[in-house]
């Protein structure tokens, strides 16, 4: 059946077609549904905005509304080369038709860890777009003609530039007739005209002391010293010896960086050149390092003795992945989270400290573990333990049987478990304030949890953990005007 001219005619207005977003399943997991539209991805050079939902399998209530939602959209701003991801705005929907609610979130950039919804779509947006084969062919033929293009400029250049020259003198050797190079080459002109000096005739008339001629101007690179050394025989008349057999000829140029010293390193640590005072110095994106106002770790004095309400944990017993990264051992660990003020967190991995990053009226603990936690809405939590002096841990003693030999090598113990819960104390009572990240790039907006009664480690566990890592904790910041609240 020929289709109808309405429907044709319909199908070709702009925007007919697109008007619903085409929402593909990139993952599917117990309780909920990962979805993205590619119609929406913008690409910038290795930037790439994307739209995606997730949809869950059963309701849950928006604590600002009080209205149960299944759908959450988001677009999302994603940076393929630093694997960091930036959430401009949300979506909360009951159905797809039915929107609860949009929010613009003027957020941070935040590293995207693995596992999670943010690395999913990140791994889809970021494959290199397929092109098709006779556009590549018109990319390889434009290229190739302005490389075309690009030489006979360079060779009428140089040809000009021969031309104006004035005519060689009868004594001097004949100039090659190849173009001369675009680098210059010191050693080969002094050699050059040495030997027409050598097959010139001896001068009848007194000899006329030579004039050095000025070296040729090279352009260097503004911040680097030029340093020239001139190992080549000076002039001589030619009543003098000659120089000595194996003496070198020419000339050596060398490029020294004038700030070579005090040049940061590229990457970040706890000492020397790259510690934390230099973090936001090596890289712009850690601007937050140097003028954030809601920077962690804190000294913990003055805090509002309240009513906290109790968090509840739900920490389960789950095999793990250790991993020491340069910069901490870190344990991934999965199905456990907590619940706080009607919103969930997933527990990602634990990192551990020395020493212990939070200081409580300027006392500094031996170690702490801080637990990274991540809401569905992406909101991070860190709850965080302090270890003091004692008997020995069982699941510090766990993780330690299983470090890896070297880092950056994740060991996944097929056997061993790991229980969270039993690494907190009998204690629920916390201290808690708003604060940020204490790594590059230092991110504001985390909720901090820390446990007010410390857990005993064993001198030997402590040890163990100062052969990797001295220090790998950021000094305390300034706790400036914000709240800070702990349990009565």
């Amino acid at each position: 059946m020929r289709p109808k001219p309405l429907i044709i005619l319909l199908a070709a207005l702009p925007g007919f077609a697109l008007a619903a977003p085409s929402w593909q399943n990139i993952s599917a997991e117990s309780g909920r549904r990962i979805e993205l539209d590619r119609s929406t991805l913008k690409r910038t050079g290795n930037v790439v905005e994307a739209q995606s939902r997730v949809t869950l399998d059963r309701e849950l209530i928006d604590n600002r509304t009080g209205t149960p939602y299944k759908i959450i959209e988001a677009t999302t701003r994603y940076d393929c080369t630093t694997r960091s991801a930036r959430t401009i705005k949300r979506i909360y929907r009951q159905t797809d038709k039915d929107t609860l609610r949009e929010e613009e979130i003027a957020g941070a950039e935040l590293p995207v860890r693995s596992g999670t919804l943010d690395d999913r779509v990140l791994r889809e947006v970021c494959r290199p777009p397929k092109e098709n084969p006779l556009e590549l062919a018109q990319k390889a033929n434009e290229a190739a003609s302005q490389l075309q293009q690009a030489n006979e400029a360079l060779v009428k250049k140089e040809v000009a530039k021969s031309e104006a020259q004035a005519p060689a003198k009868s004594q001097e050797a004949p100039v090659a007739s190849v173009l001369p190079s675009i680098r210059p080459n010191l050693r080969a002109v002094v050699e050059s005209k040495a030997a027409a000096e050598q097959q010139a005739p001896a001068p009848v008339e007194k000899p006329v002391p030579t004039v050095a001629k000025p070296l040729p101007t090279i352009n260097v690179p503004t911040g680097t010293t030029q340093v020239v050394r001139n190992n080549a025989p000076a002039p001589r008349a030619a009543s003098k010896p000659a120089s000595k057999p194996g003496s070198d000829s020419g000339y050596m140029l060398e490029l020294v960086r004038a700030d070579g010293a005090s040049r940061l390193p590229t990457g970040w640590s706890y000492e020397g050149a790259g510690g934390p005072d230099n973090w936001a110095r090596i890289d712009p994106r850690n601007l937050l390092c140097a003028t954030g106002k809601r920077q962690s770790p804190i000294d913990i004095r003055d805090g509002i003795k309240v009513d906290l309400e109790p968090i509840r944990f739900d920490y389960r017993a789950s095999t793990f992945r250790i991993v020491d990264d340069g910069h901490a051992v870190t344990v991934a660990v999965g199905d456990s989270s907590f619940s706080l003020t009607g919103k969930t967190y997933d527990l990602e991995q634990i990192v551990f400290r020395r020493p212990g990053e939070t200081r409580v009226n300027g006392q500094r603990y031996e170690m702490s573990a801080q637990l990274m936690h991540r809401s569905l809405d992406g909101n991070l939590a860190v709850v965080e333990i302090l270890f003091e002096r004692g008997a020995e841990h069982p699941q510090i003693q766990t993780l330690w049987n299983h470090l890896p030999l070297e880092r950056n090598l994740r060991v996944q113990p097929p056997k061993a478990v790991l229980e969270p819960a039993k690494m907190l104390p009998e204690s629920g009572h916390y201290y808690t304030f708003m604060g940020s990240l204490t790594t590059p790039p230092c991110t504001e907006g985390v909720l901090w949890i820390v446990m007010k009664q410390p857990v005993q480690i064993s001198d030997e566990q402590i040890r163990i953990f100062s052969r990797l890592y001295r220090i790998n904790a950021r000094p305390v910041q300034a706790t400036g005007d914000r709240l800070i609240k702990e349990s009565r």
